[in-house]
């Protein structure tokens, strides 16, 4: 990101800001609530509302992405709601996922050997309201991440899981975010979020360096 900021009419979210990640890495953004942070990742991604208008420039892998339509931007996101497809039992919910590219067959074999994978494969036909919270949660990370994106965007992903399970889960997605090598944002109130090798930018973001968790 180079000098980015959001205008809505004549008032500025926030004043230009610039920061990178690496691939493998999690840059943890950390601000109030109302400061613009999940307005920002709807920028990255494409989504931004026209009741604001985006300045500066975001790229990836040297690609300029702010003329491109977001299914152009091969950014993946995850939310705080698993967001799957009530409809789908969970292998078709994971075969959602996967590129055009992927065809007949090896639609549900590639969704069999992701459950494998992750040691859930007893969930392979069960609905999303039969199973777990903690479950749901990592179906939409690997839904997610089996359409192939260049960088993930994480939007207070753990905050609607109990304490317990967040520790788990949030180690999952790190662990899942490092072995893609895919750089990542994440936005979040908490601290515990911030992995411990990860970096951080508290508000306000421009006046703030990529430093590690605890610097």
């Amino acid at each position: 990101m180079e000098n980015l900021t959001l205008t809505n009419g004549e008032n500025a979210l926030f004043e230009p800001t610039s920061f990178k990640v690496k691939a493998g890495n999690v840059l943890t953004l950390m601000g109030p609530s109302g400061c613009g942070k999940s307005t920002l990742l709807s920028a990255i991604a494409g989504h931004l509302s026209p009741a604001f208008e985006l300045s500066g420039e975001i790229r990836l892998n040297e690609i300029a992405m702010n003329g491109l339509v977001p299914n152009q931007r091969r950014i993946g996101i995850l939310f705080q709601d698993d967001l799957l497809f009530p409809h789908l039992n969970i292998w078709e919910n994971l075969a959602f996922g996967l590129p055009k590219s992927v065809n007949g067959k090896a639609r549900k074999e590639t969704a069999m050997a992701t459950l494998s994978k992750i040691g859930l494969t007893e969930l392979t036909n069960k609905m999303p309201p039969e199973i777990s919270g903690g479950q749901r949660a990592r179906i939409s990370l690997m839904r997610m991440l089996l359409s192939e994106p260049h960088a993930v965007l994480l939007d207070e992903p753990f905050s609607k899981l109990d304490k317990a399970l967040r520790s788990e889960f949030r180690a999952f997605v790190f662990q899942q975010i490092k072995s893609k090598n895919i750089p990542a944002l994440m936005v979040t109130h908490d601290e515990d979020d911030i992995p411990a090798d990860g970096s951080v930018l508290h508000w306000p973001w421009q006046s703030s360096l990529n430093k590690p968790r605890g610097v």
